[in-house]
């Protein structure tokens, strides 16, 4: 499932896809309307903007991307189960936050790091990543001053955050955990239509 940010009415909608059993994306998307779940965020936030989503146990967790006007980076968890009956269209009334919490990851020059993606891990802990982009709303890009990579507990807690040598935009993530090595994919973004996305590997012992 794809799931817009919510920053306006147009980023209300989202998209399903079937997998087959090798993971390939199976006929056409279907789309969504989301309204019931990232309306109420307007309550909660200055600027409503989802920009990563993982299902851990019997929870969808929401990651919401702050900015410097705004540095309200979150994780807002619901109800699994309700989630889905929204998805399938088996429930239409708002569909509310069971728990909102607030994270503070730190600057970069002044600039706050914002999450941009997150992965789940077993047991319930979370990778993601975050960009410093010097932007003060949900919809302008900036220059991207610092990037990072970092862990929140299944507890809430962060465990920590490890900024990047260079400050490659990363705005899609996915985490394997071997042992104690975390083994990393991330996509950045370039703001560019000209410019080709670029796919980088890394691995972080934890």
């Amino acid at each position: 499932m794809a799931i817009g940010s919510g920053s306006r009415p147009n980023r209300r909608r989202g998209a399903l896809l079937a997998l087959d059993p090798t993971g390939a994306v199976s006929g056409a998307a279907r789309g969504l309307d989301l309204s019931a779940m990232l309306v109420p965020l307007g309550a909660a936030f200055a600027e409503a903007n989802v920009e990563g989503a993982v299902v851990v146990e019997d929870e969808l967790r929401l990651f919401q991307r702050g900015n410097t006007q705004h540095p309200d980076n979150a994780i807002i968890r619901y109800p699994f189960a309700a989630a889905i009956d929204l998805v399938t269209g088996r429930r239409s009334a708002a569909l509310r936050p069971m728990t909102i919490d607030s994270f503070d990851l730190g600057h970069v020059d002044g600039v706050p790091l914002c999450f941009t993606d997150a992965a789940a891990l077993p047991g319930g802990d979370m990778v993601f990543s975050a960009v410093a982009e010097d932007t003060d709303d949900a919809f302008n890009d900036g220059a991207c001053v610092g990037a990072a990579i970092g862990i929140v507990g299944n507890d809430g807690r962060l465990r920590f955050v490890r900024r990047l040598d260079r400050p490659y935009k990363i705005e899609g993530i996915h985490a394997e955990l071997d042992g104690n090595r975390l083994d990393l994919l991330a996509v950045t973004d370039a703001d560019d239509p000209d410019v080709a996305a670029a796919l980088y590997s890394a691995t972080i012992a934890i």
